[in-house]
């Protein structure tokens, strides 16, 4: 059950980048419900599994990896049409990889090694998404002007909090080494 909500996460995908990548093709409040569908599979697959016991490595990489490609599709797909810079989904790509692998054969765990910064880009890069589907809702034009700046914002902060996390996971064995 648990891997059937972190799978509809792949299906939204599709809509969801296709909308962001040609604004105006997909309506922002049909953005905005398949954007809160994803959040939601997000918040109850890990609660789902936990509560039937059938939480695992395994699974904690297929959430996260549902994560990465929906949050990396959407803000690249969003890059695309210049509504956040391509910064953003590039960083977001290298600061995955870095995690896989950090996990998985720098530190040789047999699950994701989870960071404090990391943990919070993952969640906050959600809300681009969610600023950009308010954006297109056409009953919020009044904000278009706020709505974008704060996207703008958002992505920026988002950038350098990237950036940070990608630079404390290089140095993590250093402090590892020295301790």
């Amino acid at each position: 059950m648990a891997d059937l909500l972190t799978g509809i996460r792949l299906f939204l995908l599709v809509p969801v980048s296709w909308g962001l990548a040609r604004p105006g093709v997909v309506p922002g409040s049909i953005l905005l419900v398949l954007i809160a569908l994803a959040i939601a599979t997000d918040v109850l697959d890990g609660k789902v599994a936990r509560f039937r016991g059938t939480a695992s490595p395994r699974g904690m990489l297929f959430d996260h990896s549902a994560d990465f490609l929906f949050v990396t599709s959407g803000l690249g797909a969003a890059a695309y049409s210049e509504q956040v810079p391509l910064w953003l989904p590039v960083l977001i790509v290298i600061a995955f990889t870095q995690y896989v692998l950090d996990s998985y054969w720098l530190f040789r765990q047999k699950q994701l090694r989870m960071s404090f910064l990391g943990r919070w880009n993952g969640i906050l890069y959600f809300v681009p998404l969610v600023l950009l589907a308010l954006l297109a809702t056409k009953s919020l034009e009044a904000l278009h002007a706020a709505l974008g700046l704060l996207t703008q914002w958002c992505a920026y902060a988002l950038i350098a909090s990237t950036l940070a996390s990608i630079v404390d996971r290089a140095v993590a064995p250093l402090r590892r080494a020295s301790a």
